[in-house]
């Protein structure tokens, strides 16, 4: 997606980065309007259009439109199904949104809409960023273009409350932003799907990427025709769509066939010549493959990037199946996987290294996955059989669990991790009316779309790389092999692995410096106040109310009071123990403590230390609601085991 980007110091004059920038565009694009700022901020875009040659008006896009129809269904889409595209003006995602217009509209000439004429079930979204003066202009001039297209059109301000980032974390800061403004206007709209712009010549940038970053082949696979986004914050009720379905129908496009649909709908575009700036790892691959690539190579290319996909198709099936089959999912938040069912020793490295990166990822409910000596360590861990010690890692404590003498395995949240715990507390009022009801159709969309997958599932024989983990090395070696790539594709991949990888190293270096020396703070967890809900941990819901007299009760409570939560420690279940030898306590107040406590021996001892409990300003226990425990009658407190991101969702890839 074009963006204007920082203009480096080597760039003195305009009319030489008009000159550097040439030579990746269209020989007809003949209209060009320079938008900067002040000498001081050097910041530049550069909105284009197309000649109106009878070149141009005899562009025939039909086959574009029938190769966009099938992605749009191996999807799980339907024309009637409402969609957003995301905008920046390029012409990446101007295609996409011609593309989308005429599939909604199967082939009308949207481009000769009137404004007050708008395509069915289409929502275009600019995100304004807000980190340049002339940001604001540049995204209305988009949004007029594309409303003059027939489609609805919306811009998303940005407003960086912490300050803008550094120019370090300039690209991560702003996608991140990027993504949670779509979705949230998504939400707003009642729209459960959100098309992105990435392209075939994306995907090879990332490849080279990855592989200077020694991915291993499931990281090679790149950008996945759909992917879930879930909301920072969790709804309210099962019936309410927690996510988006992220899709990108242009994967299987170059840059140049997205150049002639514009070029054929006669769409002006932005573009951003900076783009060619070499400090950042993309834009010096994406320049090195613009000048060593002949056809042979990008053919070739895109092969090893489809046989890595369709490894992590297979990879991804066999996970899914693994979790169906041999994993239980306790509504205390903790897991139970049955050794004997999963039969760890009889699945390949690389099915179980995603599989228990799946099952950590969601009980944690982080989402980086584990790598290095951790991984290997924890294979060793599942295939000891039975298992009779206990591991931990990446936010999570394993055990054997209680009385299966080992042959099933525990995961649980571990509260003794490195990273601190949260909770995010708000009222349901003000969240309530973003949320719309839209999980019945996304869940349907997602099942078409996992069936178009399952079809792509073939014999073991027919996938390579399933026993390649992470050498890049072997993977490429493997590749020529089969024949994949030819030796001079061979020789011209490995030479740019080898100049991103020492690249790379070199910064990696640096940073680790840097981390060195950071002081890591703690996040202090925060308070619930009387009708709010808390996300705790990401995992659980959490609220409490008081029904008791206006004038407050005896055991200190009110609507005006806050209570802590934070999780449970030895001290709590000794409490509960102490309350039911106690003489004075009411009837009700023992009965409740002896049920609770006798709940509480139940769950596995690692797994209590996770749960929610809340405490009053002194410190003292209130309730422990994974339990049904509260202190008094006044208090109406609830629990719910609610993960952000569900088993499995988010991390697979469909396609």
């Amino acid at each position: 997606m074009a963006r204007g980007l920082l203009m480096l110091p080597h760039y003195k004059a305009k009319s030489h980065l008009i000159r550097t920038g040439f030579s990746s565009y269209p020989n007809n694009c003949t209209k060009f309007l320079i938008f900067s700022t002040s000498r001081k901020s050097n910041y530049v875009r550069l909105l284009c259009s197309c000649s109106s040659s009878p070149q141009n008006d005899s562009i025939d896009i039909s086959k574009y439109k029938e190769t966009f129809s099938k992605r749009m269904a191996m999807a799980g889409l339907k024309p009637h199904h409402p969609i957003a595209v995301g905008v920046s003006g390029g012409p990446d995602s101007m295609a996409l949104c011609l593309l989308a217009a005429n599939w909604k509209t199967y082939g009308v000439n949207v481009a000769s809409r009137a404004n007050n004429d708008f395509v069915d079930g289409l929502l275009a979204i600019v995100v304004d960023h807000g980190l340049r003066a002339e940001s604001k202009n540049e995204s209305e001039i988009v949004q007029h273009r594309v409303l003059k297209m027939g489609i609805r059109c919306e811009i998303a301000q940005c407003a960086w409350t912490d300050g803008r980032p550094k120019l370090g974390h300039l690209q991560e800061a702003a996608r991140d932003m990027r993504y949670e403004k779509l979705q949230h206007i998504c939400s707003q709209h009642r729209i459960g799907v959100l098309l992105i712009a990435h392209h075939a010549d994306d995907q090879a940038e990332l490849f080279i990427l990855r592989l200077s970053r020694n991915s291993g082949v499931l990281g090679l696979a790149g950008m996945a025709l759909t992917k879930q986004l879930f909301a920072t914050h969790p709804n309210f009720d099962d019936g309410i769509s927690n996510s988006i379905l992220l899709v990108r129908p242009l994967l299987d496009f170059s840059k140049q066939d997205l150049y002639k649909i514009c070029e054929g709908g006669k769409q002006e575009w932005v573009e951003d010549p900076t783009n060619q700036n070499t400090i950042f790892a993309r834009n010096r691959i994406r320049m090195s493959l613009r000048n060593s690539s002949s056809s042979v190579f990008k053919s070739e290319l895109q092969a090893i990037i489809f046989a890595c996909r369709r490894t992590r198709v297979y990879v991804d099936h066999i996970c899914q199946t693994l979790i169906d089959q041999a994993v239980t999912v306790m509504p205390q938040g903790y897991t139970i996987v049955d050794l004997g069912i999963l039969n760890p020793s009889e699945v390949l490295d690389i099915c179980l290294s995603k599989f228990v990166t799946l099952l950590l990822q969601f009980v944690s409910q982080r989402q980086r996955p584990v790598r290095g000596s951790a991984q290997k360590l924890l294979l060793d861990y599942f295939r000891t059989f039975p298992c009779k010690s206990s591991f931990t890692a990446a936010g999570c404590y394993l055990c054997a669990a209680p009385g299966s003498k080992g042959t099933k395995i525990i995961v649980c949240c571990s509260v003794n991790s490195a990273l601190p715990m949260k909770m995010e507390s708000f009222y349901v009022g003000s969240f309530d009316k973003q949320k719309v009801n839209i999980s019945k159709e996304l869940s349907q969309i997602i099942e078409n779309g996992k069936s178009y997958s399952n079809k792509m599932v073939l014999n073991m024989s027919n996938v390579h790389f399933l026993n390649l983990m992470s050498s890049t090395e072997s993977i490429l070696t493997e590749a020529k092999r089969v024949k994949i790539l030819s030796e001079p594709t061979f020789t011209s991949i490995f030479s740019l692995y080898k100049t991103e990888f020492e690249k790379f190293q070199v910064k990696t270096e640096t940073l680790s410096d840097l981390k060195s020396k950071k002081v890591i703070e703690s996040v202090k967890v925060k308070e619930l106040g009387h009708g709010q809900i808390g996300h705790f941990m990401d995992r659980f819901l959490v609220s409490w109310e008081f029904v008791g007299a206006n004038d407050g009760c005896s055991c200190g409570s009110g609507q005006d009071s806050v209570l802590e939560v934070r999780h449970m420690v030895d001290a709590d279940w000794l409490y509960l123990s102490d309350l039911t030898k106690s003489d004075n306590l009411e009837n009700f107040q023992l009965e409740q403590a002896k049920r609770s406590l006798l709940l509480l021996k139940s769950i596995p001892v690692a797994a209590r230390r996770s749960l929610p409990v809340l405490v009053n300003p002194e410190g003292r226990v209130v309730s422990i609601p994974s339990v049904c425990f509260s202190i008094c009658k006044c208090l109406k407190v609830s629990v719910k085991f609610k993960p952000r991101v569900p088993l499995g969702g988010g991390y697979s890839s469909f396609l």
